[in-house]
């Protein structure tokens, strides 16, 4: 019975399943549905990848490889942001994260603040897109030649200091929880415009009532119709004498 079990298992793990257009094997690797077949795209070797592409959107490489480091930036921004909302509502609770930034008075204009930081998001994103395409033409600082990187995998510049121990290993860890970052800062934007409130005072307020305060108990769906909350926050605000849109995100797609 042993022998025919391992045989079975083997045998599961050879048999070729078609979908897609592609042919994979089912895998014994973790993944995103427990005893499913990643396409034939995924193979395990990018950090994180758990099988999951149901539109096969990476069935082309270079796209993939594209995806990936998309990923990567998108994820380490979300890390940035959720920390730093969550850190301002613990130093300052009384300040809301979300209209902070226009409560603050510049030593210039905002035209010339947004026109800074156009030219140098400019510059580090080209930088960043000319390493992609051709790895290591832009280690080099072209001002100060003195200073340059080191070899390194793309998107992975090495800086050591805060990557102590196995990169592979670390690799995986950052991609999960940039993943769960940006889950997190959809949904800390989401709560700040139907609660007007910060993360950490929605999560007393569900504490403090489980049944009463969640997202079910906030909306009804019922045939032909959905009753959920309203916007909470303005629909624009005026900074430094420009008026600036605030739109409630995807409002008509609430529950």
């Amino acid at each position: 019975m042993q022998c025919l079990a391992t045989s079975s298992s083997k045998l599961a793990v050879r048999t070729p399943v078609r979908g897609a257009g592609t042919v994979a094997k089912a895998s014994t690797r973790p993944m995103w549905l427990p005893g499913s077949a990643p396409p034939a795209h995924l193979d395990g070797t990018l950090p994180g990848d758990f099988g999951y592409d149901p539109l096969g959107l990476g069935a082309n490489k270079e796209m993939l490889s594209w995806f990936a480091e998309a990923e990567r930036v998108h994820a380490r921004w979300a890390m940035l942001a959720v920390a730093g909302i969550i850190a301002q509502e613990v130093v300052k609770p009384e300040i809301f994260w979300y209209d902070a930034p226009t409560k603050i008075e510049l030593p210039f204009g905002i035209v010339g603040l947004l026109a800074a930081e156009f030219w140098m998001m400019h510059f580090v994103e080209i930088k960043r897109w000319q390493d992609f395409w051709q790895p290591g033409s832009a280690d080099q600082d072209p001002l100060f030649p003195a200073n340059k990187l080191g070899a390194h995998e793309v998107g992975y510049p090495g800086i050591t200091l805060f990557a102590p121990g196995d990169i592979a290993t670390l690799k995986v860890k950052e991609i999960k929880n940039g993943r769960l970052a940006m889950l997190a800062f959809v949904g800390m934007t989401m709560t700040a415009q139907f609660t007007g409130k910060g993360p950490l005072a929605n999560l007393a307020d569900h504490i403090a009532d489980p049944t009463g305060t969640t997202i079910f108990s906030k909306a009804v769906i019922v045939p032909g119709a959905a009753f959920g909350p309203t916007c909470a926050i303005p629909s624009s605000v005026v900074f430094e004498g420009v008026t600036i849109p605030t739109p409630c995100f995807l409002e008509s797609l609430w529950p």
